[in-house]
């Protein structure tokens, strides 16, 4: 649920001033190509937070940012939208005052959940007045950032400010409804995300770099058993909530987009173009001609 974490919002990251570079290595992410009457969708999935030094752009991508009329994020990458979903984890993630995460969990989860934050040098006591999806954020962020992620360095950040100046932007959430779909999760579904979280990093400390290769390698079923299955198996309606149900909404609006001329690309989450209920399955099920994996 970590690294590429489909869950894990663009906001996590913060904005950069970068330079695009043209992927020189054979192993590249994949790529979907939708296409319309007269239109062209380009589908890239994203990790939002990179390590230092990975040529990661495959040449499609990059040919198909330069004749964009329209580049499609989950979210407006902007600091004002930063600064909306920071406020808002604030104000919905914090437990009332009085209140212990440590109360929703178990003994062992809390025993789990007492390593995990010594090991990471988090604060106890910030991290205790936390509700279960804001711990959850809080903590993966931070063995992400210490197994070499860089917040600045995540896919949208770089598309953002290579993208011509001339393409407009269009975001298909915003930082409200992001913050809503956890927020408003069950607590249970919270807590076995959360669990399931604390196990990775106490356990498969070598997640994030080894889920950034199978990326990097257009590792599809791998991406699948790293990034989503945990999910699915860890809360099945948090997973309908954060995967399935936004996958569908996604799928409507780029399949009204098609519909009119012109070509777009689209990043989201890598997690969501993945197997069966991914966004191109979603597609080629309404008849859309859609290649890639």
């Amino acid at each position: 649920m970590r690294a590429i974490g489909s869950w894990r919002a663009p906001w996590a990251a913060a904005l950069a001033a970068l330079a695009c570079s043209v992927a020189s290595a054979s192993a590249q992410p994949p790529v979907w190509i939708a296409h319309g009457p007269h239109s062209t969708l380009v589908l890239f999935g994203s990790v939002h937070l990179l390590p230092v030094g990975l040529d990661w752009e495959p040449p499609v991508l990059v040919r198909a940012l330069a004749k964009a009329g329209e580049v499609w994020f989950e979210l407006p990458i902007d600091a004002a939208t930063d600064a909306e979903a920071a406020r808002l984890a604030r104000a919905r993630g914090a437990l009332p005052p009085g209140e212990s995460l440590a109360a929703d969990l178990t003994a062992d989860q809390s025993a789990r959940l007492t390593r995990v934050v010594a090991s990471l040098g988090a604060a106890p006591q910030a991290i205790d007045g936390m509700r279960p999806w804001l711990a959850e954020i809080t903590l993966s962020l931070t063995a992400d950032e210490r197994a070499g992620a860089v917040a600045s360095l995540g896919v949208e950040q770089q598309i953002q400010q290579c993208a011509p100046p001339t393409a407009r932007r269009r975001a298909l959430e915003t930082a409200g409804q992001q913050i809503d779909f956890l927020a408003d999760a069950a607590t249970a579904d919270q807590v076995a995300s959360l669990d399931e979280s604390l196990h990775e990093i106490e356990e498969r400390p070598g997640s994030y770099r080894q889920v950034v290769a199978e990326w990097m390698s257009g590792d599809l079923p791998a991406l699948d058993g790293d990034a989503l299955a945990p999910l699915r198996k860890a809360s099945p309606a948090l997973y309908a909530r954060l995967i399935t149900q936004r996958n569908q909404r996604w799928a409507e609006a780029m399949a009204g987009r098609l519909a009119r001329p012109g070509v777009t690309v689209a990043i989201v989450g890598v997690g969501h173009l993945i197997g069966p209920g991914g966004v191109p399955a979603l597609l080629r099920a309404r008849g859309v001609r859609v290649e890639g994996p």
